[in-house]
């Protein structure tokens, strides 16, 4: 509901084409506002959940599809009405991309597909994962992108993981037992895998850094209003000078990761991060 409420009123998708329901703005500024404001209100679970559906996923959705494929799945992601999640991590390969296990066998006109994956944020609520599986056994050479629907055989979600925070946010394990995936899902080239994760890399760090800055200045505004309230001594504890020494460092700390991170947004608009 809060995804299909979130598309009515345009927070999905800025960067799909009009004619599958977006506006065509590719500057990752948007993308950044939205972050920053649900981070500010302290919405941090929710908005990862936009943020891997917006920042995360429709770059592949839109860069590396065909025709058809936009058409069958862009409409549906910008209203709402489909989920996106990657599935990367696996029990055993997370940073190194290129450790996945996660088989898919050339069976004619579809992929065998077994595995496993892990902390998989919208686990649990995705209609689409952009899976990375291993085609043949070349490292780099040998992994390619998949897009597993809700509803086929053999593709089940495990636990909703426990975590210490954004606890309405889903992150869960996924499991694939014999899934027949039709090869009108392949996203990309057979093998090319690896080079598209990197080439998406740079957009999905910067989403993690305004996450970051934002539950930072979300902190500092929560930490300004207690201290202004709670009083010690007769008066309130912000008026200690050690208070207002502490606060001036986090303050200054935050205006310059500010600055560098509006330059790494035009950095990577400009398509040099």
């Amino acid at each position: 509901e809060v995804f299909a409420e979130a598309g009515a009123v345009g927070l999905l998708g800025f960067a799909a084409p009009e004619q599958y329901g977006g506006v065509g703005a590719a500057d990752f500024r948007y993308n950044q506002i939205l972050i920053e404001r649900f981070m500010d209100a302290g919405c941090g679970g929710v908005g990862l959940s936009f943020a891997v559906h917006n920042d995360i996923c429709l770059p592949y959705l839109a860069d590396l599809t065909t025709p058809e494929q936009k058409q069958r799945w862009l409409p549906g992601f910008v209203s709402g009405q489909l989920i996106a999640a990657i599935g990367m991590t696996e029990p055993g390969a997370g940073s190194d991309v290129a450790g996945i296990r996660t088989s898919a066998v050339d069976n004619g006109d579809h992929f065998l597909v077994n595995g496993a994956k892990t902390f998989i944020t919208n686990g649990q609520n995705a209609d689409l994962v952009i899976t990375a599986v291993r085609t043949s056994p070349d490292r780099h050479r040998g992994l390619t992108l998949l897009v597993m629907e809700r509803g086929l055989a053999g593709f089940e979600r495990g636990r909703n993981l426990d975590k210490l925070g954004l606890h309405c946010q889903d992150t869960s394990e996924l499991t694939f037992t014999d899934v027949e995936v039709p090869k009108e899902n392949v996203l990309g080239e057979v093998g090319a895998g690896f080079a598209n994760m990197m080439r998406n890399l740079p957009q999905e760090r910067m989403q993690i850094a305004v996450g970051s800055l934002g539950r930072i200045r979300a902190a500092m505004d929560w930490t300004t209003s207690y201290v202004r309230e709670r009083t010690a001594f007769g008066k309130p504890i912000g008026a200690l000078q050690n208070t207002r020494f502490a606060l001036a460092d986090v303050a200054t700390q935050l205006a310059v990761t500010e600055a560098f991170v509006d330059r790494c947004v035009i950095e990577l608009n400009a398509g040099r991060l």
